[in-house]
């Protein structure tokens, strides 16, 4: 049976905090940033996302959901390039660094309960120069957070960052988060999506991990949100996990909508064993997110 590997939730995260979140794959880190943002607009409090292409985030993020519009124009939330925050071109400096960011946590103060902020770590990992001071960075954010409400989620591609790097900045994190992990193999990843809620399958899947999956079904009953089953980067499922995945949506259904996203060449199985006779169930394949 899989187990729930992450130190700290997502929605775990409070003010002060200084997380890190590792993450492996592109829809996972989407996932998070989305519910680190709906809950901290939820508190009533300030965000702001440094991102590499602040568009193609917003609508990564209303692909999920959030809506976005009105917390924009209010200035609540906001999407910042990497450029126009951390850095001058090609060219990281610490102080200019903490300086944007101690303008942004005054700012927040001044107009809003507090201030959450997502930093894609990615820009570390170009021709960059001053990179060299990551760690210094890091460690003054922590400085800088003790006793505010201000919190910080730094975001690093765990394939991508190596084990050194990662080992050199961890100790300035009050909380490590990643998504819970129900099993986790080179062929198959089932893991908790929070943002809409559900579940989210990688890779490909039979009967050897049927546990798993009732397991993370199991958690999705327990909510009384609708529910997602995210298999858009799932390339095979046998017959057994199929009928699975349609008991759970029967045991659920009407009162709660059930969402079985798909790869296309996933969707047809499931139409096949009856999802779409089942009510409330929609069969979504990839192509029409």
């Amino acid at each position: 049976m899989g187990s729930i590997g992450a130190d700290s939730q997502i929605t775990d995260l409070t003010l002060d905090d200084h997380a890190c979140l590792t993450f492996g794959e592109r829809e996972e880190y989407l996932d998070l940033t989305a519910a680190y943002i709906r809950d901290g607009l939820a508190e009533g409090l300030r965000v702001v996302w440094l991102s590499e292409e602040p568009q193609a985030a917003y609508a990564e993020l209303d692909r999920r959901g959030l809506g976005l519009r009105h917390a924009g124009e209010s200035g609540r939330m906001r999407i910042v390039a990497w450029q126009d925050g951390l850095l001058s071109g090609r060219q990281f400096a610490l102080e200019d660094a903490m300086r944007w960011l101690r303008a942004q946590r005054d700012e927040a103060e001044q107009t809003h309960r507090g201030l959450r902020v997502a930093i894609d770590m990615g820009w570390a990992l170009g021709p960059v120069q001053g990179v060299e001071q990551l760690p210094a960075f890091e460690r003054q954010l922590a400085e800088t957070l003790a006793g505010t409400r201000v919190s910080v989620l730094c975001q690093y591609d765990r394939e991508r960052f190596d084990p050194v790097t990662l080992a050199s900045v961890s100790a300035f994190h009050t909380r490590s988060v990643a998504a819970a992990t129900y099993h986790d193999d080179p062929l198959l990843r089932i893991c908790r999506q929070y943002a809409p809620p559900g579940i989210r399958l990688a890779g490909q899947i039979d009967s050897t991990a049927e546990e798993s999956l009732a397991l993370a079904l199991a958690e999705v009953i327990r909510g009384d949100a609708d529910v997602i089953v995210n298999m858009t980067e799932l390339t095979f499922i046998d017959v057994a996990c199929t009928r699975m995945i349609l008991d759970c949506a029967r045991s659920i259904c009407p009162d709660r909508k059930v969402v079985l996203r798909c790869h296309p060449t996933i969707s047809a199985r499931f139409v096949l064993l009856g999802a779409t006779d089942i009510a409330g169930v929609t069969v979504e394949t990839a192509d029409e997110r």
